[in-house]
């Protein structure tokens, strides 16, 4: 395997899924961090030679690069038990994936970063007024999340696949955006079984 190198902002739930995928299936990541609170994703060096997107993370695999978090994690996860085999199992896992980064993450993550990072007092107007349907938005994926665990113990294929890594990374984050988590009980079983997974990393580590 090439050499693998992760530009990351570590906090970052997006990073953070692609350390734990690359922890489940044994893959050594060199890790490069950017402190977006900065801008440095904006410098001119990480625009011209790591992602013109100006966007973290990046998974450097020798010498290409793979934005995007679930890309970088369904490169990692290839030819592993995460993805499974059989052919509508797989597609069902791709459709959590996909709704993760247009349902979940742009609500949940989002105000994660607004209340833990920003601050609510330092928010734009615009921010400020997109805040109530951030919530409402948030707290129907997490209902949608909590009709699914009440009958399935995972999210597609009745096993652990690379859905339940790429949604467990900002769901496990939910209380820091003022989801109170209490409100979704199998939600909060499904949480304890994957961190219960053998490989499992915490965000932390």
């Amino acid at each position: 395997m090439p050499a693998l190198i992760l530009h990351e902002y570590a906090a970052s739930g997006n990073c953070y899924k692609i350390r734990l995928t690359a922890a489940h299936v044994g893959a050594g990541l060199e890790r490069r961090e950017y402190d977006i609170m900065k801008g440095e994703t904006r410098s001119p060096a990480f625009l011209a030679g790591v992602n013109a997107n100006g966007r973290i993370p990046v998974l450097q695999i020798g010498d290409r690069l793979l934005p995007e978090s679930n890309a970088a994690c369904a490169w990692l996860a290839h030819g592993s038990a995460l993805i499974p085999a059989d052919r509508f199992d797989h597609a069902d896992m791709l459709r959590w994936m996909f709704w993760e980064q247009y349902n979940h993450e742009p609500n949940i993550a989002t105000m994660r970063f607004y209340r833990v990072y920003v601050g609510m007092d330092n928010l734009s107007d615009e921010q400020r007024a997109g805040v109530p349907g951030r919530i409402r938005n948030g707290e129907a994926a997490l209902d949608l999340m909590e009709e699914h665990f009440a009958a399935h113990d995972f999210l597609a294929g009745g096993r652990f696949s690379l859905a339940d890594i790429c949604l467990y990374a900002y769901t496990h984050t939910s209380r820091e955006g003022g989801f109170d988590l209490d409100r979704w009980p199998a939600v909060t079983r499904w949480l304890a079984r994957i961190a219960g997974e053998p490989r499992h990393v915490a965000l932390e580590d």
